[in-house]
């Protein structure tokens, strides 16, 4: 097999719901295997059969937990085996963690429900990378970690989340000087992006937001998961060849409006 008729692979954790499904179902309908990594099995069930797609498989894994990280890379090594396809990982999108922001008063915030914020995005973007360096480097694939604009601003109560995001930002320029030239690092910060419509059939929703939230985007909507796989997609592409290091921010450029209290 010569190198233009190899497969690329992706690898999407928290690729079941939300955001990482709409990355899984794009790289799948592009012609690429993806491995998904979702600790939510029952998301995993559900994306497994409404996809039915030869090019996907599904692994139940809490990326925060080590050894379900190896056992989800070996579960692809052998994957790869069986299917007669060579070794080898085009991209790593660290996208799982803890969704909800709000972990509450600091001062009632306990030690454990800390580590769970950082091991669901911190420590498990540490793990997979760790896991998919050597395939990444036999490909010169690319990283990309999703972040969040809340590492650069805040509302109350959000610092387990946000100092998660922040340690993610920083592990991304740290990855790409360690990891360059063969491997790029970068991440993608979504602001607002609706994703009910993007989870397992008992959480499914189709919200209804008020102008004044569409309003309050410079480009007059609320994100959707389409605006960040596009993004994803060009920083894993040629084009991006050049990039590394870097944060993209996709936000309807929130983070930039100036807002004084009237």
């Amino acid at each position: 097999m010569t190198e233009a008729d190899q497969t690329p692979v992706a690898i999407v954790t928290g690729g079941a719901q939300g955001i990482g499904r709409a990355l899984t179902q794009h790289f799948l309908s592009a012609g690429w295997r993806v491995l998904v990594l979702d600790r939510d099995a029952e998301a995993i069930a559900d994306l497994e059969a409404s996809l039915k797609h030869q090019d996907l498989l599904g692994c139940t894994a809490d990326v925060g937990e080590e050894a379900a990280v190896t056992a989800a890379f070996a579960a692809l090594a052998e994957w790869q085996a069986r299917t007669n396809q060579p070794e080898g990982i085009d991209l790593l999108v660290n996208n799982a963690g803890i969704a909800d922001p709000v972990s509450g008063p600091l001062e009632s915030l306990t030690l454990a429900a800390w580590r769970r914020w950082q091991d669901s995005h911190l420590t498990g973007a540490f793990l997979c990378t760790r896991a998919a360096i050597p395939g990444l480097r036999a490909r010169r694939g690319a990283i990309v970690n999703i972040a969040s604009t809340r590492a650069l601003q805040s509302e109350p109560q959000c610092e387990a989340y946000a100092a998660a995001k922040g340690g993610l930002l920083a592990l991304t320029h740290a990855l790409a000087i360690s990891l360059g030239p063969e491997i790029r690092v970068n991440a993608v910060s979504p602001g607002w992006i609706e994703t009910g419509p993007w989870q397992k059939p008992g959480r499914r929703q189709n919200p209804t937001h008020r102008s004044i939230d569409q309003a309050q985007h410079a480009v007059g909507r609320i994100g959707e998961p389409a605006d960040i796989v596009a993004a994803v997609a060009f920083l894993a592409s040629p084009q991006a060849g050049f990039i590394t290091g870097q944060n993209l921010v996709v936000d309807g450029g929130m983070t930039r409006t100036m807002r004084y209290a009237e």
